[in-house]
């Protein structure tokens, strides 16, 4: 069941569907003992690309509007050093039977076709019943393989550690169609998350850009 209604920020827990604009988002207090301190050196880069998200919420997954929200500013701020804005993102509750709950190829796919949606879209879930299990998954253009209708998705499940750092680097991969990792210290793309890794070098940032943009995820700014 889903009902298409705009609802301003301040009331957003009780919305089927909201649209914000990132300006109005009120910014949580940063937290000192975990900011890298490449964080603490330099402002973010000016945006040169703006990036328009869909988050679903699946109803009874475990996720509520306000843990959706926390994660997406955590996400903001770490995709900003890449000269990338999130300057728009649609909200939707949507209301799911059981077996739809928990992430799966086939779930996903179910999912999908009875609601489209603007890509990049991300799927707040309950679970998942992939094997080896993993707490987010991201599918790009080039990986999405003999199911391209599930290209430029996310998919976190309620447990994810760090779910604002999770949902900037399963964006990452998106993005960047790639599903590289990183040995650097600090980096985002590490194959543990940690809210101590969020930083992404000149490369990354460049990858990021040109394929997202090619691919249509994101707009040059005016």
């Amino acid at each position: 069941m889903k009902t298409h209604r705009q609802y301003p920020l301040k009331t957003c827990l009780a919305a089927t569907l909201l649209l914000v604009s990132t300006a109005a988002m009120p910014q949580a207090a940063p937290d000192k003992r975990q900011a890298p301190a490449a964080a603490k050196k330099s402002a973010p880069a000016r945006a040169t690309h703006l990036l328009h998200l869909t988050a679903l919420r699946l109803v009874d997954s475990g996720w509520t509007d306000q843990r959706v929200l926390n994660a997406v500013r955590t996400a903001r701020r770490i995709l900003a050093q890449c000269s990338v804005k999130l300057e728009r993102m649609e909200l939707v509750s949507l209301a799911v039977p059981q077996n739809l709950l928990d992430f799966s190829r086939p779930m996903a796919l179910e999912l999908v076709r009875d609601y489209r949606v603007t890509r990049p879209a991300v799927y707040f879930v309950r679970d998942t019943l992939s094997s080896p299990a993993l707490g987010a998954e991201a599918i790009g253009h080039s990986s999405s393989g003999t199911t391209p209708v599930l290209a430029s998705t996310v998919w976190i499940t309620a447990a994810i550690r760090d779910p604002g750092v999770a949902l900037a680097r399963e964006l990452a991969h998106v993005l960047m169609d790639s599903g590289d990792r990183s040995e650097e210290p600090g980096n985002l793309m590490r194959e543990q998350t940690s809210a101590r890794s969020t930083a992404l070098t000149p490369a990354q940032c460049s990858r990021m850009r040109e394929t997202a943009g090619r691919n249509g995820l994101l707009k040059k700014a005016k």
